[in-house]
């Protein structure tokens, strides 16, 4: 498969940083999946006169597939079993956590505030507040960066950041004017008033309206932006494919070797206990290349195979001042430093956040590319990852595109996604963030690193990148 992406990428800028010698290291390097290596000693960033904000432990349960184990549950109930297996894992006295923040993009109406219901089945008090926050693919990394927020302005000391997302049940409403017929339905007083109001029923008013990954203000879907954008960057299905295909091999491979440290299990009720992801699977080429396109017929690149599927999951990470944590006798895993959020055009730049979104970051904290140790980015599509690749590794792009001089250069593949992404792990849209902060911090320590960068497109044109620094070992 190493050798099967490295020729796909041949096609690539000469100077990319795309080198097939890389793919082959992230395939191959051993030495990664060993003992923890000391990280060289690089400048901290922390700043005088802001507070350090720490994670202390991150956790998730497993992420699964749409309409499997959890199909019969609400999303409440994964936000509180991630809730649950964070308390379980750090300790922490429900009654020193300040405040909780979840992220959700398909929120049920009957818990619109699920971080609230979340929070109360898992035991916290009625007097911790609570709000739920929302903004695509990074509504979690939104939850972590207010949680951030509150911790520098001095409102709180522990936040606990999160998200969710149950994609077996969204919700389906009747169509506009059947909402209409109930609700003044709903206000008649007499008889005759409710009787020719329903008179006025008429076959139409029954159909559904059916949810959709699409956007609003270009009703179109996110998979079909995928298959433009991979146009326009040039990206063939054949380095979709074997980009998906590396995300899952290398998935399998950590999941294999114990790597995925912040999944905990989950005990479904009526069911067995869930233990690990269940979208992890690595395929063939030849398997992969008999799918049809799924959004741009006949011709598109985009399929199931090559996607992001649709999943249930939940996440939830400790943050505290670093003052805090140490006080309480915690050893950090790492400091949250700085982040950025950017948008952009909806329409042909949907998906490019992390284009945009990783210099602005690296400027704010003074680092280049190369300072980076690890990187950790959200695979919406693999046309989506290798579209981003491409695009900050050109200086044309950077020059016409985005007001900047030169281009900031793509992340090496030995250092890029090496535990899988979101292609293989899954994609609870609202729970992604903190996936990804977790697996930063996990990885820099297993490999030494000090430094990893977090990056992530959402819709409506909008994309996040954070700086994770280790915490000093």
């Amino acid at each position: 498969m190493s050798s099967m992406l490295s020729s796909a990428l041949r096609n690539l800028p000469a100077s990319s940083a795309w080198a097939a010698g890389a793919l082959a290291r992230s395939l191959s390097c051993s030495s990664q999946f060993q003992a923890a290596v000391q990280p060289k000693t690089k400048k901290t960033l922390g700043k005088t006169g802001v507070k350090n904000v720490v994670v202390v432990e991150g956790v998730r349960i497993p992420f699964l597939q749409s309409g499997t184990s959890y199909a019969d549950l609400m999303p409440h109930d994964l936000a509180r079993a991630a809730l649950q297996g964070l308390l379980t894992r750090t300790s922490v006295p429900r009654d020193v956590v300040d405040y909780i923040v979840y992220g959700t993009v398909i929120q049920e109406v009957k818990t619109s505030n699920v971080a609230r219901e979340a929070a109360l089945g898992a035991g916290f008090s009625d007097k911790t507040p609570a709000h739920t926050v929302t903004m695509a693919c990074i509504s979690s990394n939104q939850a972590m960066t207010t949680g951030v927020g509150m911790i520098a302005a001095g409102q709180c000391d522990v936040v606990v950041a999160g998200g969710v997302e149950l994609m077996s049940d969204v919700p389906i409403r009747h169509s506009r004017k059947m909402r209409k017929t109930m609700l003044t339905l709903n206000r008649a007083k007499t008889l005759g008033q409710k009787l020719s109001l329903i008179s006025k029923i008429r076959p139409d008013y029954f159909a559904p309206e059916l949810p959709a990954v699409a956007e609003f203000s270009t009703s179109e879907t996110m998979g079909h932006s995928a298959d433009r954008l991979a146009a326009a960057f040039g990206v063939s299905r054949l380095e979709q494919d074997e980009y998906a295909l590396r995300s899952h091999t290398l998935a399998k491979k950590a999941q294999d070797e114990g790597l995925l440290q912040d999944v905990v299990p989950f005990k479904v009720p009526g069911k067995d206990t869930v233990t690990k992801d269940n979208g992890i699977r690595p395929s063939s080429m030849e398997q992969m290349g008999k799918l049809k396109p799924a959004f741009v017929k006949p011709y598109g690149t985009v399929t199931a195979a090559n996607s992001s599927f649709l999943t249930d999951g939940a996440s939830a990470i400790l943050i505290m001042s670093e003052e805090k944590a140490l006080a309480m006798g915690y050893k950090p895993k790492a400091y949250l430093r700085d982040f950025v959020y950017v948008s952009q055009d909806p329409k042909d730049q949907l998906l490019l956040g992390p284009t945009y979104a990783t210099p602005k970051v690296l400027e704010r904290a003074g680092l280049a590319l190369g300072d980076i140790d690890v990187f950790e980015f959200h695979e919406a599509f693999a046309g989506q990852i290798l579209a981003n690749l491409k695009a900050m590794d050109s200086d044309w792009f950077a020059q016409n595109y985005m007001g900047r001089k030169s281009k900031v250069g793509a992340p090496p593949l030995d250092k890029f996604n090496t535990w899988g992404g979101s292609l293989s792990l899954g994609h609870p849209f609202g729970a992604t963030g903190c996936r990804l902060v977790i697996t930063a911090a996990h990885r820099l320590k297993k490999e030494g690193g000090q430094y990893g960068l977090v990056a992530a497109c959402a819709a409506g044109g909008q994309g996040h990148a954070m700086i994770v620094e280790l915490y000093p070992q």
